[in-house]
């Protein structure tokens, strides 16, 4: 379908604030400028977010109203109430709406000095049996990356029942960082200019990317359920650092706590109790499905392992029997024993109960991914021609897969490859629930369709994973244009069925009683704001019951 931006945004009146009553006329001390959202849905609770922006900042609490009303004709469920925010939590309001009707679809409104928000739309899940759900799968909106048109284009589905977004929501990199060169051509530079380290920069920089009217759009479509990944803090965050987090830059545990805070406030999320960082957390789609959100960067994750720092040995030269020993080390953790251990009992719950589906929402690739030598998989005229165009940057990032992919090592040691041992933990749980695994994952800016055994070669397959591409963060195929890196990487990898490197989009993910379908959904373009979207790749699977199927494409 061909979406016009202005066209769009127009209709859904996203980043305008209506005005209510005869108050239009008069000074207006409050604006609705990022929008509104809803968040974390249960048979009987909502979460509905806004943020109010004070004309005068310093005039102390604002009150406001909400509203919440049903979509169908029945009888009853409106629900209303009132509160105030203030600069203790940068004006952002957040409502716990309950008592509400499983399954049911709502339309929601805050006013505030008689001006009304725009009108966000949610619904409660379901209870009891249900057919099928549709979920999208997003992540990695890199700001100066592009136009948000992958939002925008969820905004227009005809029907998706939650927006699971998989982390990268924000990036913490200043004005000449990360996508500055695209952020130029497209006046999209982030605000505030520098690197963000303070609660206030934090706060900033969500309030810029909420001001995008796509992402609005996106959030007043239908309720989100999110968890962050690293930039949400800081590049390869793990418990205890981050990779872009220098001891000139101050306390860690202060700059995570910052970010974290900033995050509550301007998220949909129901926090957990006593605050922290444990925000795994689950969702019953009636007798269907089970969404287990899970939590590994800041709760339990150690230290990622970095080809430049650990894999040489004190000679100089690599010593691979040392790094793979290291590597897998059975003490190297993703999520801790609690978190496990949560995990255990909520998959043997869903299995029991008779849900068809057990799905993990998950930051990172799970699949075993080793590095391709793309000379040798293209050979020399194919890579000649497929790299006639590429300057000397790309040509040493090639050089230095090769050079990895010799020694049959990962790509990704901030994935799941780097932490192999807890990943058998974790399917170990999987296998011992009988579960029916669908693994969903962002962070990697690119496409995937795999089949996740608990073996490299002869082993059993335990789940199935579908990696979302980034809404505009620059992948390994835009950094290699021409060269077919998804295809390389599908051919060099037992567990990869499908990949794509360069496409931006989100999976639309529809699972029912006897098969799940996903759909990698990819926009054609992010440097313009007139775009089609196209449905990329399809693959399907079944329930079985010692798990799930092997892909097929439709």
């Amino acid at each position: 379908m061909r979406v016009d931006r202005r066209r769009a945004l127009a209709l859904f009146g996203a980043g305008t604030a209506a005005v209510a009553g005869p108050s239009a006329a008069q000074d207006r001390t409050v604006r609705f400028d990022h929008g509104v959202a809803s968040g974390d849905p249960t048979a009987d609770r909502v979460i509905l977010w806004t943020r109010i922006t004070p004309m005068d900042p310093s005039g102390g609490a604002i009150t406001y109203e909400w509203s919440l009303n049903p979509i169908d004709r029945r009888a009853g469920g409106a629900k209303s109430g009132r509160g105030t925010t203030s600069a203790a939590r940068d004006f952002t309001v957040k409502v716990d709406v309950g008592g509400l009707d499983p399954g049911r679809a709502y339309t929601f409104t805050f006013t505030s000095n008689g001006v009304t928000s725009p009108m966000g739309r949610t619904r409660t899940l379901p209870e009891g049996p249900v057919e099928d759900a549709v979920l999208a799968i997003a992540s990695c909106a890199l700001y100066p990356g592009g136009y948000f048109n992958a939002y925008q284009a969820i905004a227009d589905l005809p029907r998706v029942d939650a927006v699971l977004h998989l982390g990268d929501y924000i990036y913490e990199y200043g004005a000449d960082g990360y996508g500055a060169a695209t952020g130029k051509k497209l006046n999209r530079l982030v605000r505030p200019a520098h690197e963000i380290f303070t609660l206030s920069d934090y706060r900033n920089r969500h309030a810029q990317v909420k001001t995008d009217p796509q992402l609005q759009a996106a959030h007043a479509r239908a309720p989100w359920i999110v968890v962050w990944d690293d930039h949400e803090t800081a590049n390869n965050s793990w418990e205890g650092g981050a990779e872009n987090h220098e001891k000139d830059e101050g306390s860690w545990n202060r700059r995570k706590a910052a970010a974290i805070k900033a995050y509550y406030e301007w998220m949909p999320i129901r926090e957990p109790d006593g605050g922290g960082f444990s925000i795994n957390r689950a969702f019953e789609f009636g007798d269907l499905a089970t969404l287990f959100m899970l939590e590994t960067r800041l709760t339990a994750r150690d230290e990622q392992l970095d080809y430049g720092k650990d894999l040489n040995g004190p000679d100089g030269k690599p010593d691979v029997a040392r790094f793979r020993k290291r590597l897998a080390d059975p003490d190297r953790r993703m999520m801790g024993p609690s978190q496990a251990d949560w995990l255990r009992r909520g998959l043997a719950n869903s299995v029991r109960t008779g849900r068809t589906w057990q799905v993990l929402g998950n930051e990172v690739v799970m699949a075993r991914v080793n590095v391709p030598d793309l000379r040798a998989a293209l050979g020399p005229d194919k890579f000649a021609a497929a790299t006639a165009d590429l300057g000397p940057d790309g040509l040493r990032r090639i050089d230095r897969m090769a050079g990895i992919a010799k020694l049959g090592l990962p790509y990704g040691l901030d994935m799941w490859d780097g932490y192999p041992a807890d990943r058998q933990r974790l399917y170990g749980l999987i296998s011992r629930a009988k579960a029916n695994a669908v693994v969903v994952s962002g962070d990697s800016h690119a496409f995937w369709a795999n089949e996740l055994y608990d073996a490299p070669e002869a082993g059993r397959r335990v789940a199935v994973e579908f990696g979302t591409t980034a809404i505009t963060s620059p992948g390994a195929g835009d950094a290699l244009p021409g060269v077919p890196v998804g295809q390389v990487m599908a051919d060099a990898n037992r567990e990869v069925v499908y990949s794509d490197q360069a496409a931006k989009g989100f999976v639309l993910l529809t699972l029912g009683r006897t098969s799940g379908k996903a759909e990698m959904m990819a926009v054609s373009t992010i440097l313009e704001t007139t775009f089609t979207t196209s449905v990329l790749k399809t693959f399907t699977f079944t329930p079985g019951a010692e798990g799930v199927s092997g892909l097929k494409e439709a």
